[in-house]
């Protein structure tokens, strides 16, 4: 009897171990297919609001930095005047070009009415226009929504230069044009006198891209404007 019993005690053995290593390889592939399919509804949701609205630039990251300069646009050139106009009535129906304010250092910026960070920086914008619109800075908004939001967020916050009015839909395209293909708000473009695209900055601007980039610019010429690249 303990002979026989011996003889199946390795086969017992065998069969425990096979049946343990079963479930084990199952519960390691159950939360991998979840995992997958978490990340994929994930992506479509994402995908889906990328082609309603631009995107609203996220919070701050050190290992993501928000300055950038693009010099090659996709008309593969880095002054305005030599690329396509564009017309845009204002929220009063005055329709502009960007060349009304040729002459002067344009800082064009693109918000919406729904984007918070681009209402967190207009009141710091509204300040550079109170301080420095009678050295040459003239900034210009291209707001991407209905003209009613955005004179409700210009009443609101008080803002002392003008916003150009483009649909979301139309507004892709025009970001894209001028090196946004991204879709990110806010997001500036700073031109200096002579038309020269000098620095553009991805997300919400603040007091030290302002200085670094466009005070020299106020101080400059035409013919000594250079264009910075990092």
């Amino acid at each position: 009897m303990k002979k026989s019993l011996l003889k199946s005690l390795p086969l017992v053995i065998c069969v425990l171990a096979t049946t343990y290593a079963c479930a084990d390889k199952s519960a390691d592939k159950a939360p991998e297919k979840t995992l997958n399919t978490q990340h994929m509804e994930t992506q479509n949701t994402s995908e889906a609001a990328d082609h309603e609205k631009p995107k609203e630039t996220p919070e701050k990251d050190s290992k993501s930095p928000q300055k950038t300069t693009t010099l090659a646009l996709p008309e593969k050139t880095n002054n305005v005047w030599e690329m396509k106009p564009f017309e845009l009535p204002d929220t009063q129906g005055a329709k502009h070009t960007l060349s009304d304010w040729k002459g002067k250092v344009i800082m064009l910026n693109f918000w919406a009415s729904w984007c918070a960070p681009c209402q967190f920086e207009i009141p710091r914008f509204v300040g550079y226009q109170n301080k420095y619109g009678d050295k040459g800075l003239q900034i210009v908004g291209v707001g991407l929504d209905d003209v009613k939001k955005l004179k409700n967020v210009e009443r609101s916050l008080g803002m002392n230069y003008p916003t150009m009015v483009i649909s979301q839909d139309e507004g892709a395209a025009l970001l894209e044009k001028w090196g946004n293909d991204q879709q990110i708000v806010p997001y500036t473009v700073v031109i200096a006198k002579d038309g020269t695209i000098v620095y553009i900055h991805r997300g919400g601007m603040e007091d030290d891209s302002f200085n670094e980039y466009v005070l020299p610019l106020l101080e400059e010429t035409p013919n000594n404007t250079v264009a910075s690249e990092k």
